[in-house]
């Protein structure tokens, strides 16, 4: 019988297959050398590419399996869909290019024990944060003027809600993630949204972070399209969309 795994590491991938095998071979090692029960699960987000191929072919001998999207998605449909798939008691989100080193997770987890948080999310706007290789001028101001605008238009204290490191408590987190309806880069914001209002405990933390500049993010349309899904979300949650009166998760 195969035990629970601590550790559920979910990487969403959309035509990664350059650089996740190399990914998928950092986050087996170090979890290997730190010897956390765990389990590596990659959402394939449509890829047209060998990625969901490569990644089979690496989980012929690790713990771990493919689950991929019948088409294209977004990001927020695949993380949703690898935490419900997921069996650890922690879920690890990453990104597939590991801009955020797999070796901060020992940073999230201790804050996650020690604080006795929910949510752990990684940040690259704190003061201790180490951005070791900066993005291009453009995009680098387009995130910090765009994380001005969500804390003005959601009330979130966080300086980086879009960091694609975050851990969490994935009993805790469930419900969330079956009320959430943002399939693509704004899920995020939604996530922290909804946990600040149904009283989850959220620590962000400052990580060691350095930028792969094959972003699949798009800075001339992307913005417009997540500060609308904003806009979804609060209309949403002022209407009783996500059922605010349920307490249950508490």
């Amino acid at each position: 019988m195969i035990s629970r795994p601590h550790l559920s590491v979910v990487v969403p991938a959309y035509n990664e297959q350059d650089r996740l095998p190399a990914s998928l071979e950092r986050i087996d090692a170090y979890l290997r050398e730190q010897g956390i029960e765990s389990e590596i699960l990659v959402v394939d987000d449509g890829s047209s590419d060998r990625t969901a191929a490569l990644a089979e072919e690496f989980f012929r001998e690790r713990r771990g399996r493919v689950v991929s999207l019948a088409e294209n998605s977004g990001k927020g449909a695949a993380v949703r869909c690898g935490v419900f798939e997921s069996q650890g008691r922690w879920v690890l989100m990453t990104d597939a290019d590991l801009s955020a080193p797999i070796e901060e997770y020992l940073k999230l987890a201790t804050t996650a024990r020690d604080d006795d948080a929910d949510i752990v999310i990684a940040s690259r706007g704190l003061q201790d944060s180490q951005i070791e290789v900066h993005q291009a001028w453009p995009r680098e101001t387009m995130g910090k003027t765009f994380n001005v605008l969500i804390r003005g238009m959601t009330g979130l204290p966080f300086r980086d809600t879009q960091c694609g490191f975050k851990l969490m408590d994935r009993k805790r987190v469930l419900p969330l993630f079956e009320k959430m309806v943002i399939d693509r880069f704004a899920f995020d914001i939604e996530l922290l949204f909804l946990a600040v209002r149904y009283g989850l405990n959220v620590r962000e933390i400052p990580i060691v972070w350095r930028n792969e500049p094959d972003s699949r993010v798009s800075i001339l349309t992307d913005p417009a399209n997540m500060l609308w899904d904003v806009v979804r979300v609060r209309w949403r949650f002022r209407t009783g969309g996500y059922n605010p009166g349920d307490r249950s998760i508490l």
